[in-house]
């Protein structure tokens, strides 16, 4: 072989290293992704900047915690309370798995400690309380933890005179923790009534799915409930009540429009409205005066006790 056959073999060696081979299956997911609805193959970087909205038939993805907060808060404005919260096992609850090692692997496939993400934010410069819910990890199914924080964000929420919004996503009550996930519809339930009773604005935001003991508690307690369009909202499953009644249900049954007919939700809000909606009630309900308020209240009590201390000496 000569030195000018050498230089053209090399050169159909790096040409053919530079021919595209195809795609694995997980390059092509990753790139593409299927409507469930129509059907519609759709650019995954373009139905990102939608919102994960299909643009051809406007079905609403399901989306996860962090994705809520990107669409929704402020540039960094979330702060997160009671991130370090973990269930424990106190039934000692075994499967075909420890309840443990479903734990680890719900975390791994999620990114998420629990089901919930809770915190405090601004929408259009407005402070709330919010938490996420993410049907991503364990189905985001409402164990102790789930309870525990969302009793905690209202007390925070209460005790800071602002308003709460609760984007519901859940199968659930989580069956691993029995009776100590059922006591959680009263506690949240219990913490919702203080905070009435205070006179706050809670929003409740159902999403894609919301069944069970959510449904049961503080999703459907809001001051104002916000469905996402062809939600599907309700305690058991649609098959379920047809084994159960024996009866054909509607098409659109617990789909979030079948709810905003027959009184269970306020609106049916697209995606992509919703963050100048919520900020649009926050202001018409007055919740950020409250919180004005109760800071000059606070600021008045502070400074009668310091006049009191030294009027005293």
């Amino acid at each position: 072989m000569d030195l000018k056959e050498w230089f053209a073999n090399r050169q159909k060696r790096q040409e053919y290293a530079q021919v595209k081979q195809p795609l694995t299956t997980e390059e092509y997911c990753a790139l593409w992704t299927q409507c469930f609805q129509c059907r519609e193959l759709l650019y995954t970087r373009d139905l990102r900047v939608s919102l994960y909205v299909c643009p051809k038939c406007q079905y609403h993805f399901r989306i996860g915690a962090e994705e809520r907060i990107e669409q929704l808060a402020d540039p960094d404005t979330f702060v997160e309370i009671d991130a370090n919260l973990i269930s424990s096992d106190p039934l000692g609850f075994v499967d075909s798995e420890p309840y443990p090692v479903r734990q680890k692997e719900a975390s791994k496939k999620s990114g998420l400690k629990e089901a919930i993400i809770t915190g405090t934010m601004k929408i259009n410069d407005l402070p709330v309380a919010i938490g996420f819910m993410d049907f991503g990890h364990f189905g985001g199914s409402m164990g102790s933890v789930v309870g525990e924080k969302v009793t905690r964000l209202i007390e925070h929420a209460q005790s800071k005179s602002l308003p709460v919004i609760i984007i519901s996503s859940s199968g659930g009550a989580r069956m691993q923790e029995g009776i100590l996930s059922l006591m959680q519809l009263a506690k949240t339930s219990s913490a919702l009534k203080s905070f009435h009773d205070a006179g706050l604005l809670y929003i409740s935001i159902l999403s894609e799915p919301t069944f069970g003991g959510v449904t049961a508690s503080f999703a459907m307690l809001g001051d104002i409930i916000i469905a996402e369009p062809g939600a599907r909202v309700g305690f058991a499953g649609r098959r379920v009540i047809e084994q159960t009644i024996r009866q054909k249900l509607p098409a659109d049954f617990q789909t979030a429009e079948y709810l905003l007919k027959h009184g269970q939700v306020d609106m049916v809000i697209e995606r992509a409205k919703m963050r100048d909606i919520l900020a649009k009630l926050i202001v018409f309900h007055g919740a950020h005066d409250k919180r004005e308020n109760h800071s000059s209240i606070q600021h008045e009590k502070s400074k009668n006790k310091s006049e009191s201390t030294l009027s005293s000496r």
